[in-house]
């Protein structure tokens, strides 16, 4: 069997409980070591083979899963952030698929929650702010026309943006392109979870310059905030004369 397992940001406390427990009970644990701190597969039992894949290729990864499987052993994939977001592990289960081999994916909290989570900000704000963009500039992956970031960013609304550290000024003037105000809230996270964790909170109009003041050329996170700084209503949740399944 095989386990695709959301590590989380950094924090190796932010693992699930579960994803930990496949680590604890695996015979092959394969983690990304570039992205995914060796503390987060650190509870390996002592037997386990724990190796770092950033740089083997798919069929070397495919193959030492296989032969894992082959001999009845229990394989952990473990990748950072959650690995439904650019994880890279559609081509992995394919491979898995023709084989034949079973395989349960765990999910995991991505980056973009935990920077909104150390900068205190919401994506959300009752009557401002209802939706969220996840995306990205487009660099040696292609990005479809209409995911274009200037044509995301008519619609205004929250965005978390990432792997597009290393053209910061692009991306800075493509949100001002879309019609974003360049006072709107941007927060910055840097090597979110990792001890060397940096966050900044900026706007539209200074992102360049805050970016290139910190030395930060990759593992960022963009949160994109356009309704952070106006004052809103609350939710209508707790109100008291709004009534639900459980409050009449």
């Amino acid at each position: 069997m095989v386990y695709f397992i959301g590590a989380g940001p950094g924090d190796p406390e932010l693992i699930t409980v579960k994803g930990q427990k496949i680590i604890r009970q695996a015979d092959l644990v394969l983690y990304a070591g570039s992205l995914v701190p060796k503390e987060v597969v650190s509870c390996a039992k002592e037997e386990a083979r724990v190796v770092d894949s950033s740089s083997m290729t798919l069929g070397e990864i495919h193959a030492l899963i296989v032969e894992t499987v082959s001999s009845g052993g229990i394989v952990a994939r473990v990748h950072t952030g959650d690995p439904s977001l650019y994880g890279a592990t559609k081509e992995q289960m394919l491979l898995l698929d023709k084989e034949g081999i079973a395989y349960e994916v765990i999910p995991g909290v991505t980056a973009a929650f935990a920077a909104a989570a150390a900068a205190k900000v919401s994506f959300t704000v009752p009557e401002k702010c209802q939706s969220l963009i996840f995306t990205r500039l487009e660099g040696r992956t292609r990005v479809p026309e209409t995911e274009k970031l200037e044509y995301l960013a008519k619609h205004r609304t929250s965005m978390a943006i990432y792997l597009s550290a290393s053209d910061v000024e692009g991306l800075q003037n493509r949100l001002l392109a879309g019609g974003y105000p360049p006072d709107t809230v941007v927060v910055v996270g840097y090597r979110i979870g990792w001890p060397d964790q940096v966050v900044i909170r900026t706007q539209i109009s200074n992102l360049a310059e805050s970016v290139e003041k910190n030395g930060i050329r990759r593992q960022a996170v963009f949160l994109v905030l356009p309704a952070q700084e106006k004052e809103s209503p609350s939710s209508r949740l707790y109100s008291n004369d709004f009534t639900h399944g459980f409050r009449k």
